[in-house]
């Protein structure tokens, strides 16, 4: 079976010009052919900024590019038919398609509403501030550009638990509305992080359940999509999804494969959640995506053995979603820890070049960021993402046992006769490694197919040799084609 393997299809700075779905409709063969198995898509629903949104300031869960609301009737990345035809497109070439669910929020509201709230402590939301009263907040959705289309749902202050702006005294803050609490079982980071940005839903409310069940039928049968990417989830209540994902599972038939982002460094964190939600998914390996950042920073002085260490493709690889980089690790966001450059082909054979955890590359790495002058990774990505699919195959032996110098074997698969190689990477100076494959490797004459390291090896009776390489950099050795 062929290896998954994910790309994350956008960055933040894409230009505002409603042209992406086209985009990704006419790169579908391109995507296939060098290897990838599934696609991420962004948001594709109306948000507050209208074409400017990215998507996660989601107004209309309704509108994926139909409705003249917000200023704009194409969202950020195009139209409700381009964005259906770029996942046909998609499909249609083997790919799989997870669109970006973003639940935990409402942003651009209609109108205001006068309620009771209490502010509390930003730094600590079990902290109360003072004796609370009225605000103004934007909590009325009523969607006057749909007319009620799919939906004649309309959110008021009872579907949320909070906001962060009072409109009446012009003033930010966290605010919890009258008779709710936040959530009880969410990520216990400010005390309690159930609430995010804007407008927290309520996933105590039965309505607010009920809806969301409404919505993610109609949008399951309307777009067709594989499964999700969701949002936030460290920020909703831990047993959401396991009712939400389920019941689209069953009123599907479909597996929905989905990943969870839970932005923790944490490992613990990430198993608890995992436990808590029933595994009804996988979540980001972000705990990897900071050891990659700390490598790539230390100027040769990570140790390398210690890579995967606290790290959830080590603890849990079955449910696994490694990265380098992604939408909010690019420079000028808000969780900025971006991996240099240098390092860039060394996580990228990290996490495509070995068994465990699904893989996801990073549309800027795989295009490159013009906002800020940063380039693709190269010709090295593309290459790793074709030696993934027909090289790195079979079992794995690990040769992590050196400060700078680390690396694996690939054992292959006999149904593809050219699979099997030796990896090896160095965040410090160059040097060698003696590693085996196996007798089936006796006599053969491996190269780097990387092109890093030149001239040839041949193993030895028991298919091992000293494959080298240099410093900070990755070679890859394999069996020589004709």
């Amino acid at each position: 079976m062929e290896p998954k393997t994910l790309i994350q299809y956008f960055e933040w700075y894409l230009p505002d010009d409603a042209g992406h779905w086209k985009r990704a409709a006419e790169d579908a063969r391109h995507l296939r052919q060098d290897g990838f198995t599934g696609v991420w898509l962004p948001p594709a629903y109306k948000g507050a900024q209208g074409v400017h949104d990215v998507g996660y300031g989601v107004y209309d869960l309704y509108d994926l590019g139909e409705f003249e609301q917000k200023g704009t009737i194409p969202t950020k990345y195009g139209t409700r038919d381009e964005y259906l035809a770029a996942i046909r497109a998609l499909q249609k070439e083997g790919l799989q398609v997870f669109a970006d669910i973003v639940l935990n929020h409402r942003m651009g509201a209609d109108a205001c509403e006068e309620v009771s709230a209490q502010g509390d402590d930003p730094g600590d939301r079990r902290k109360k501030l003072g004796a609370g009263g009225q605000i103004s907040a934007w909590t009325r959705f009523t969607f006057p550009g749909r007319g009620g289309r799919y939906s004649d749902f309309q959110w008021n202050h009872t579907h949320f638990d909070g906001v962060d702006w009072d409109e009446r005294a012009r003033r930010k803050g966290v605010f919890q509305l009258d008779g709710k609490n936040w959530e009880g079982e969410v990520d216990d980071e400010n005390g309690n992080y159930d609430y995010l940005m804007g407008a927290d839903l309520d996933m105590n409310n039965p309505e607010v359940l009920a809806e969301l069940d409404r919505w993610g039928a109609w949008y399951l049968a309307l777009t067709g999509v594989d499964g999700f990417r969701l949002d936030a989830v460290k920020h909703i209540q831990f047993t959401f999804f396991l009712h939400w994902l389920e019941n689209l599972r069953t009123v599907s038939g479909k597996p929905l494969w989905s990943v969870g982002e839970y932005w923790s460094p944490e490992l613990a964190d990430l198993t608890h959640y995992l436990d808590s939600c029933g595994q009804t998914m996988s979540l980001f390996d972000v705990p990897l995506h900071f050891n990659l950042m700390k490598a790539s920073s230390s100027q040769g002085n990570f140790d390398m053995r210690r890579i995967f260490e606290g790290t959830l493709v080590e603890a849990r690889p079955e449910q696994a979603v490694t990265f380098v980089d992604n939408h909010d690790t690019q420079p000028g966001q808000a969780l900025q820890s971006w991996v240099q450059g240098w390092f860039k082909p060394l996580a990228y054979a990290l996490i495509l070049l070995r068994r465990d955890g699904v893989p996801c590359v990073f549309y800027g790495d795989y295009y490159g960021i013009p906002h800020d002058g940063i380039g693709a990774v190269g010709p090295q990505l593309n290459t790793m993402l074709r030696l993934r699919r027909d090289v790195a195959l079979g079992e794995q032996v690990d040769y992590l046992d050196d400060f700078n110098i680390i690396g694996w074997t690939r054992t292959g698969e006999e149904s593809k006769p050219a699979s099997g190689c030796a990896v090896i990477l160095s965040d410090g100076p160059g040097g060698q490694k003696e590693m085996c494959l196996g007798a089936r490797f006796a006599g053969k004459h491996f190269v780097d197919l990387l092109g890093n390291c030149p001239g040839e090896l041949v193993l030895d009776d028991t298919g091992s040799a000293c494959f080298t390489v240099n410093g900070g950099s990755v070679s890859v050795w394999a069996e020589k084609q004709p």
